[in-house]
């Protein structure tokens, strides 16, 4: 039973560290595929998203360099429910007039409150990173306040051809009380190095078989102990 034991612990530490190790190469996979959408090289916009371009997989993530300007404070509004090292504030998002009416969204920056719009700097190119629309929204409030970036919506409430997608800013940094905003890391499907998953869990799978087999073998020997030579073949019945 000893030895029983020596194998049936070091089978199952075996395949849990094979699990483990698989479940590791299949994060690292995950991670690989995120950087690199994530190190790509930036473009002018209208190599990524045209004006009229319904917002595409390609676009999704894709830093940019936008020429133009930014529209006036007026046109400018804050979306609430976003938080920046833990404490909650409001995304300013502003028209970049890239020509004549066509203008995409641009997330400024992070501000603990809406209160004033601080001046845009002077500039005439930015670079950001593009991000597909908001598929809910509600409407734009008196205090120039609204939850989500929905482009449909907002193209109804601002003067502007608006771009399908929106863009947070990455060059130059905000100005007056914002805060950067970090664009958030490119979506990966969970197919990628599904193969090394599915291994990971055959491991586990086996280590679980291994276990119940231990434990019917412990049974049977177990068994075999407290009634030795019950039902073998041979065995004389009693005599009355």
């Amino acid at each position: 039973m000893l030895g029983l034991h020596v194998f049936a612990v070091a089978a199952v530490i075996f395949t849990i560290v094979m699990g483990l190790w698989q479940l590791g190469v299949y994060d690292d996979r995950q991670a690989h595929e995120q950087a690199e959408k994530r190190d790509v090289a930036t473009v002018p916009l209208d190599e990524a998203l045209g004006p009229d371009e319904a917002f595409s997989g390609s676009a999704n993530h894709r830093p940019v360099e936008v020429r133009g300007s930014f529209g006036p404070a007026d046109d400018q509004i804050w979306v609430s429910g976003h938080s920046l090292d833990g404490r909650e504030g409001y995304w300013l998002v502003a028209p970049f007039v890239v020509k004549g009416d066509d203008a995409l969204l641009v997330v400024r920056g992070w501000s603990p409150t809406n209160d004033s719009v601080p001046a845009t700097s002077n500039v005439g190119t930015i670079q950001a990173v593009l991000q597909p629309g908001e598929e809910s929204g509600s409407a734009i409030g008196a205090d120039r306040t609204t939850d989500t970036i929905r482009i449909p919506l907002l193209a109804n409430e601002l003067p502007y051809d608006l771009y399908s997608g929106y863009a947070i800013m990455t060059d130059p940094e905000p100005t007056g009380n914002l805060q950067a905003v970090p664009p958030p890391d490119p979506d990966v499907s969970w197919t990628v190095g599904l193969r090394n998953l599915v291994y990971a869990l055959q491991w586990w799978v086996f280590g679980l078989f291994a276990v119940m087999m231990w434990l019917r073998m412990c049974r049977d020997v177990v068994r075999e102990a407290r009634n030795p030579g019950r039902g073998q073949e041979g065995d004389e019945p009693p005599v009355a």
